[in-house]
């Protein structure tokens, strides 16, 4: 294992480490437009990809203009300021993107010396992490690493074969939390179209009929930092990161959320989700949605996302305040089948959001090994070969020869 610094891997031709463009370069307001070439933000990185669909678009005009952070497919994607060291890699079939003066790309340029899939997990490193968190704290703005600061950091790199082979391993891991990623997409997908099709006769009832909206309470105060998540708007958002609050302060059942539970955002950027995580606390700004006696949780979820447009445009219209929903507006009539209609859909309805759940609730054990392997395999503690044992002691796939 050699350290290296990354300036000296830049000037030797071995990496390419470059932000977006800035000043009369980038992107004006007025050049976003609904079809056009993804501008990356650190928004648009979740679960370490790159989220081209959810992405702003910028027109040709903007894109002609640009000459630096433009992306290729297998980029590492860093962000660097205000939500710093969040990493996404750009899948090999992604489009042509531009990353915003907010993130940068690392690419490897000789894949003889650094290979490209071993960086982002070098980058996700227990060393890289430390080096981000104390370059971040050199300013009294927002939290911002430059780019000569990431490239005065260093990297540790094995010879090539053995990058090859953590690469190899982790890569497993990661190439099964995509499946199952796609797994959940298509089956939430595919409910959806039910849903669409299931209500086209009908009947109107009041959202606040269909279910109990439990809100959350302010428990991040006073918290201890132990035992169990408590959930925020930004776990919903983004998922458990280094800002997670955590308490073991005793709560009543009714704030407290297991999987399979539904939750909604009524405050901020409105969200719906199915948590899928550990028994966790349900923090203020959030409803825990609990279904009344004949209304099942994915009828509930579908009646909720129905409306969820409607919610952010009364939500939009509070310039003075944090955009919002009051709970009368819950007593809005929603659309849901028709009792012969649950009854039939019932069956393939549940069975779409059981599957959804348990691809979900699988990746965070992939996730959590792969987690576990990384700091092992990067510092020689165990081999490449018993990394496989690892992962048959948890219950999971063996991973491939």
């Amino acid at each position: 294992m050699t350290e290296h610094v990354v300036a000296d891997l830049v000037a030797q031709g071995v990496l390419l480490v470059e932000d977006g463009n800035h000043g009369e370069y980038r992107p004006r307001p007025d050049e976003f437009v609904a079809v056009g070439v993804p501008f990356i933000r650190a928004a648009d990185m979740s679960s370490g990809v790159v989220d081209f669909s959810g992405a702003g678009k910028i027109n040709a005009t903007a894109r002609a203009r640009i000459r630096k952070g433009i992306g290729a497919p297998g980029d590492v994607i860093l962000s660097h300021k205000g939500t710093v060291g969040r990493i996404a890699v750009a899948p090999v079939d992604a489009p042509d993107f531009v990353c915003s003066p907010q993130t940068t790309f690392w690419r490897s340029l000789d894949r003889n010396v650094l290979d490209q899939r071993f960086l982002r997990y070098v980058m996700g490193s227990a060393n890289f992490t430390r080096q981000l968190d104390v370059l971040k704290g050199q300013t009294d703005m927002a939290p911002y690493v430059s780019l000569s600061d990431q490239r005065s950091m260093t990297i540790d790199l094995p010879e090539i074969e053995e990058q090859r082979a953590i690469a190899k391993v982790l890569s497993a891991l990661d190439d099964k939390i995509a499946a199952n990623e796609r797994i959940r997409a298509a089956a939430d997908e595919l409910a959806e179209l039910l849903w669409q099709r299931s209500t086209l006769e009908g009947q109107c009832v009041p959202l606040s009929a269909l279910a109990s909206f439990v809100n959350g309470k302010a428990f991040t105060k006073g918290a201890s930092g132990h035992g169990r998540v408590v959930v925020r708007i930004a776990e919903l958002n983004s998922g458990i990161g280094r800002s997670t609050v955590y308490s073991d302060i005793d709560v009543s059942d009714e704030h407290l959320v297991r999987p399979g539970d539904l939750l909604f955002a009524w405050s901020g950027s409105l969200t719906v989700a199915r948590w899928f995580r550990p028994e966790a606390i349900v923090n203020q700004h959030i409803f825990k949605v609990v279904p009344n006696a004949g209304y099942p949780v994915w009828l509930v979820n579908q009646a909720l996302r129905a409306k969820l447009g409607d919610f952010k445009a009364i939500a939009s219209d509070k310039a003075t305040t944090m955009g919002h929903i009051q709970r009368h507006h819950l007593d809005e009539a929603v659309t849901i089948p028709n009792n012969e209609e649950v009854g039939r859909i019932e069956a393939v309805m549940s069975g779409l959001w059981l599957r959804a759940l348990a691809a979900e609730q699988e990746n965070l054990s992939l996730a959590a090994t792969r987690d576990d392997l990384l700091p092992l395999l990067m510092s020689g503690k165990i081999t490449v070969r018993s990394a496989d044992d690892v992962v048959w002691e948890r219950g999971l796939d063996g991973l491939p020869t």
